[in-house]
């Protein structure tokens, strides 16, 4: 009898059923050089350096003095300084966390939301999973002593200028955007930021800012801490919530299979579509010395001092790693040890993401009571790339309720 090793799909069709395509979609999974910069694609490659904590490092720099002075946010610490924060901050992340402190909050938060939908008749499904991202993140950061309600619009605000492409702009116009972009930073900082410091210097909590505190961060190396964690944690969430309710309102039979399937069978279908939808399409990194990488039998050397940019994106549709048919969302797919369902979207190494449970755990309570709903799309919603965020938006993501309240009972 002979065992086929190569992990399949049993409904293989082989077509692309991407929502977020941007140009090319599969990209060759060759190890290519461009200039100074390298570009790996292949799922072992990209596993192999985001584990290589010794010879790889963070890829992102800045030429602000003012940042360079600062203590790094955690996502862009290396070595043992990061394995300390990293070891510091994971108990706000274990299941257990999120389901004794963070469950009921996730309930109370989706209810309301919910109830705010079926009342309107419709609502914008970016807007919902931004209030909803941002409640949940701000407990686990600490920024809950805001002076005035309107924290997910302001940090909306502060991310959509980090996300704006400006183009060829003239002196003027961009002086002008770096002056809103500040303004709005200060404009979070003293609505959220501050007073949130203030209160945890009085009384210490279990969150990430009464953390930074201890280790004796400023003020503005907080501002920046939160600033990172709403754009990897925040953003991303929303993002990836609208990408799955986009697949699952459109294909009826997912839908139904997601709602009558118990947490594991839920969580195995959202880890199919955020591998092959990940949020943060590409990362990137910084050679410190000299690399072997084989591949296809060859063995190439990336020499010490490359940019390397690692494919996120195409390493997922890797048919080596995720079998055939690696463009189609199938919940049953096959996959050989080591491989988790949701391939590298979470990353991979000591700079996987720490909040990958809650992350999962918040988009599947909110869309189970979201999609038990008699709701439609009204149209596409629109998507779009930011550059600066290496992500998708998802934005304009009209929903529209096809039963009154009144004549409506929930199944949940």
């Amino acid at each position: 009898m002979t065992i086929d090793p190569t992990p399949h799909c049993p409904f293989p069709h082989d077509i692309n059923q991407r929502k977020t395509g941007f140009g090319h979609d599969h990209l060759p999974l060759d190890l290519e050089r461009q200039g100074e910069v390298w570009h790996v694609r292949s799922y072992a490659a990209v596993r192999q350096l985001l584990r290589d904590d010794e010879r790889v490092r963070q890829g992102v720099a800045t030429d602000n003095v003012l940042v360079k002075r600062l203590y790094p946010s955690v996502i862009f610490q290396d070595g043992v300084s990061h394995r300390e924060q990293r070891t510091a901050i994971a108990k706000y992340f274990t299941p257990k966390t999120v389901n004794e402190s963070y469950g009921a909050l996730i309930g109370t938060l989706t209810g309301s939301i919910i109830g705010e939908l079926m009342l309107a008749g419709k609502a914008d499904l970016s807007d919902l999973t931004m209030q909803l991202a941002v409640e949940v993140g701000a407990q686990v950061i600490g920024l809950t002593d805001s002076r005035r309600p309107g924290m997910a619009r302001r940090i909306d605000d502060l991310l959509k200028e980090l996300s704006d492409d400006a183009g060829q702009l003239s002196r003027l116009a961009e002086t002008t955007n770096q002056t809103k972009g500040l303004l709005r930073m200060m404009r979070f900082y003293w609505m959220d930021v501050r007073p949130a410091i203030v209160a945890r210097r009085k009384v210490p909590r279990e969150d990430v800012i009464s953390h930074l505190l201890s280790k004796g961060r400023s003020d503005l190396e907080i501002m920046v801490e939160c600033i990172t964690y709403a754009t990897a944690g925040m953003l991303t969430t929303r993002e990836f919530i609208c990408v799955a309710a986009w697949h699952l309102l459109e294909d009826e039979a997912l839908r139904r299979e997601y709602l009558a399937g118990n947490q594991a069978t839920r969580h195995r279908l959202l880890h199919e579509i955020l591998r092959l939808e990940p949020v943060g399409v590409t990362l990137l990194r910084r050679a410190e010395t000299e690399i072997q990488i084989e591949q296809g039998g060859v063995t190439q050397t990336i020499p010490a001092g490359a940019r390397i940019v690692l494919d996120i994106r195409t390493a997922n549709a890797d048919p080596a790693a995720v079998g055939a048919a690696p463009l189609e969302l199938c919940p049953h797919r096959a996959l050989p040890s080591g491989v988790q369902p949701q391939a590298m979207s979470f990353g991979d190494g000591p700079h996987r993401c720490p909040g990958a449970f809650l992350a999962i755990h918040e988009s599947d309570h909110f869309l189970q009571r979201l999609l038990s709903l008699p709701i439609r799309m009204t149209r596409a919603p629109k998507l779009t790339f930011s550059p600066k965020l290496m992500s998708y938006e998802i934005r304009d993501f009209e929903l529209e309720m096809e039963t009154s309240v009144e004549r409506f009972t929930p199944s949940y």
